[in-house]
């Protein structure tokens, strides 16, 4: 893939409604990111194999020809940043169970299923996870107050990342 494509991939994404987009193609790699996740204080990834923080300009992915490695770099400069790290909340962290996009409200007219000092019981709804079109209610496993709420509405999340700390009690 030629640089030229690349940036125009870039450019097409950061004005769509996409918040994410991952291309694969043989060892080639292209993931962009607009999410802001539970690991605040990163850089948006852009563009790499490991899924590192992008400082600078980053290979696409390593790959076996070393024209292409050569070729497909991005540079972050219109990148967002985002704020530094908040302090670790405490308490015991509600995972998600799928792959999927969180709804953190029953729908977007309604207030949020909980927020940051609600109290939570053993089975209550949380957020709903939308994976592959079904929407899977998640509840809480443990009792006690939220202390904090790690994910975004609408945002991708990957199988075991936090969503929530609750501290027990």
């Amino acid at each position: 893939m030629e640089i030229t494509e690349i940036k125009d991939l870039l450019a097409q994404f950061d004005t769509s409604s996409l918040t994410e987009f991952d291309l694969k193609d043989g060892s080639f790699e292209l993931y962009f990111n607009k999410n802001s996740d539970s690991r605040k204080g990163t850089v948006p990834q852009t563009a790499s194999q490991s899924q590192a923080p992008v400082t600078g300009a980053v290979p696409a992915a390593p790959v076996a020809t070393n024209h292409l490695a050569e070729k497909a770099l991005v540079s972050n400069e219109s990148l967002p940043q985002t704020a530094p790290a908040p302090l670790q909340a405490e308490g015991t962290a509600i995972a998600s169970p799928v792959v999927g996009i969180v709804y953190l409200q029953p729908s977007p007219d309604k207030p949020a299923f909980k927020a940051v000092g609600d109290r939570v019981k053993k089975g209550e709804v949380v957020c709903i996870i939308e994976a592959m079109k079904v929407m899977n209610e998640i509840t809480s496993d443990i009792e006690g107050e939220i202390t904090a709420v790690l994910v975004e509405n609408e945002q991708v999340v990957e199988f075991n990342q936090p969503l929530f700390k609750v501290k027990e009690g």
